[in-house]
């Protein structure tokens, strides 16, 4: 079978031949929404970016053209817009079609000078050099988080960190701030100085990162260096695709190079749910796979047939990489919308008198959980007790992102609620949904967490001292800052890594927020309101993988733009794009052990 794809304009041309007569075969792939057929076949059903195109009887070895194009209003981007995971069913028969090139595109990095300072990102806080330079071939100290930083060396082939006859280091406590440390290095040997793991840990990245850039020859001097944010974050959606459980080990070691040290673990959305809970076993069981012969259709998937599902012992396995890195695990669980996978499973969260038209902005149809179904809350209560009591970090994301217009209006059952609760919007009985189950979370011990939209309704939303994380841009959580929430800032004009680097139709990502360059990632002040600096706590990147449809794809995207966000999440002083462009440079030629990142030119 051969498939060709190319954009051409808002139109998608593709080229099928097949190597064997084929009686009315249908054309089935995913996308980035909703997409329909103007020439060559007749789109015949879909859900959401899954779709069906009923082609004509297809003749051996004689190309039969197709195009395609989005619906409502959408326009492909880039090469990550094309037909993901395309195939041909006959019958009950299947036959795979080669996919389009997928992934970044390997491009030469821009050569600049060396960077003039310590080659490391964040940048410290201060530096006071002093005269010469201390050659260190590795480190001698009994530290636990020395230990821990040896063994991240080793995975990332970042070479020998701790040695018996390494250049001394002595280690002395101190009342200094959480993950704050001071090194100070001499031609004969270092100090640090630090409170407790964190500092030290952090003490240990930096002179394993100075060790690798400065050639193991590093400049004497004094570090002095504290994170400006208690909260620094990445994100990664391992609901839209499967990633491999050493994928997301591997993303912890970046992120611990970086200073990071939250990982927010998006396992659950309208297309799997992907946890082993004990609880409700169905749920995994039914949706962790997509694709021929599932419940759950092909969506973003790369293959006929797709996905996988995480145990809990795989999950405390996730979490002890974690902490050893001083990273905590943020789990996250999306209700009431993007929740298809879940409504898929228990058909009994929705109203069945439900006649409303909404429609989610993936194309979904009832992909919401009606707070006035029983069972609604017989699934969340069950979800959010097993969930947060495995993860230690006491926090539960609850999502509460995206609710499509007019959900609920539709349900006689949803009506009878809002008027016995005083309720008249959409986003009212979202707030007060969302309020019901943080008060559940909070009552288990577990502090609260959702998207920046949980805060709207008539009744303050969901309250519950929870954390927002504003996405849209900035503004939705500065007015949550001021209503007394703690916020993180993630705007996706910024540090949304799914979306393209540029706007080449030849790039990859999506761009519905903006073209992020590693330059737009530090073009932003996360607290421009300083009256306000005591609720904004930090700042996340986010990735998400509609269009990911293999895990190595993730690192060029991530990488490095990864160090855009560690710099406005660790660094209170500004630095230029040229000079975030140096240490990348730096940074880009360490091999870190990482599968390939991208596609030859």
């Amino acid at each position: 079978m051969q498939h060709t794809c190319h954009l051409d304009g808002e139109k998608m041309q593709c080229t099928i031949t097949a190597d064997r007569d084929l009686t009315a075969p249908m054309f089935c792939f995913s996308g980035m929404s909703p997409i329909t057929a103007t020439a060559g076949g007749k789109r015949v059903k879909g859900v959401g970016s899954y779709t069906e195109i009923a082609l004509p009887d297809l003749v051996k070895g004689q190309p039969h053209d197709v195009t395609l194009e989005y619906c409502g209003g959408f326009k492909p981007a880039n090469r990550a817009w094309l037909p993901l995971g395309p195939y041909l069913r006959v019958g009950k028969e299947t036959f795979a079609l080669p996919p389009t090139p997928a992934g970044v595109r390997r491009k030469e990095p821009q050569s600049l000078p060396p960077f003039d300072g310590l080659r490391i990102t964040p940048q410290p806080t201060s530096f006071a050099p002093t005269s010469g330079t201390l050659k260190v071939s590795s480190l001698n100290v009994s530290d636990d988080a020395f230990d821990s930083v040896h063994e991240l060396a080793k995975r990332r082939d970042l070479g020998t960190f701790l040695s018996k006859d390494g250049t001394p280091v002595r280690i002395i406590n101190d009342d200094s701030a959480n993950d704050a440390y001071q090194i100070t290095i001499t031609p004969d040997d270092i100090e640090v100085r630090a409170s407790g793991y964190g500092g030290r840990f952090y003490a240990a990245i930096t002179l394993l990162t100075l060790m690798n850039t400065h050639d193991r020859e590093i400049p004497c001097g004094t570090i002095t260096d504290a994170p400006r944010f208690g909260w620094r974050g990445q994100h990664l959606d391992t609901a839209r695709h499967y990633y491999q459980p050493q994928t997301i080990l591997d993303l912890l070691d970046i992120m611990a190079l970086m200073k990071l040290n939250r990982f927010h673990w998006h396992f659950a959305d309208d297309e799997a749910f992907r946890l082993e809970i004990d609880s409700l076993p169905e749920l995994w069981q039914k949706t962790a796979v997509c694709g021929e012969g599932h419940l759950m259709p092909a969506l973003f998937s790369g293959k006929i047939e797709a996905g996988g599902s995480y145990s809990k012992q795989v999950a405390l396995e996730i979490i002890a990489h974690a902490a050893a890195l001083n990273i905590e695990v943020l789990p996250e669980i999306e209700a009431p919308a993007h929740a298809l996978a879940t409504t898929f499973v228990y058909p009994e969260t929705r109203d069945p008198a439900d006649n409303g038209p909404e429609v989610s902005v993936q194309g979904y149809l009832g992909n919401v959980l009606n707070p006035a179904m029983p069972k609604t809350w017989e699934v969340l209560n069950a979800i959010v007790t097993e969930v947060g009591a495995l993860f230690p970090f006491g926090h539960l994301h609850l999502g509460c992102d995206e609710l499509p217009e007019d959900t609920w209006m539709g349900s006689p059952k949803a009506r009878e609620l809002m008027k016995a609760e005083g309720l008249e919007t959409t986003k009212d009985l979202q707030g007060w949904t969302i309020n019901k189950l943080a008060s559940t979370v909070a009552a288990n011990g577990i502090r609260p967490a959702a998207w920046e939209e949980a805060a709207q309704g008539s009744n303050g939303g969901i309250g519950n001292n929870a954390i927002l994380f504003t996405w849209t841009g900035q503004g939705p959580g500065l007015e949550a800052a001021k209503r007394g929430y703690d916020v993180v800032m993630c705007p996706a004009q910024h540090v949304y890594l799914d979306m393209a680097q540029t706007n080449d139709p030849d790039d990859w990502g999506a761009n519905w927020a903006a073209y992020v360059s590693l330059a737009d990632t530090i073009a932003w002040e996360p607290v421009p309101d300083p009256a306000l600096a005591e609720r904004i706590i930090g700042v996340q990147g986010q990735f998400w993988s509609e269009f990911t449809t293999s895990d190595d794809q993730l690192w060029p995207m991530i990488m490095p733009r990864i160090l855009g966000v560690a710099t406005k999440a660790w660094q209170s002083q500004d630095i230029t794009p040229v000079v975030l462009a140096q240490l990348a440079g730096h940074y880009t030629s360490l091999s870190l052990n990482l599968p390939s990142t991208g596609l030859a030119d």
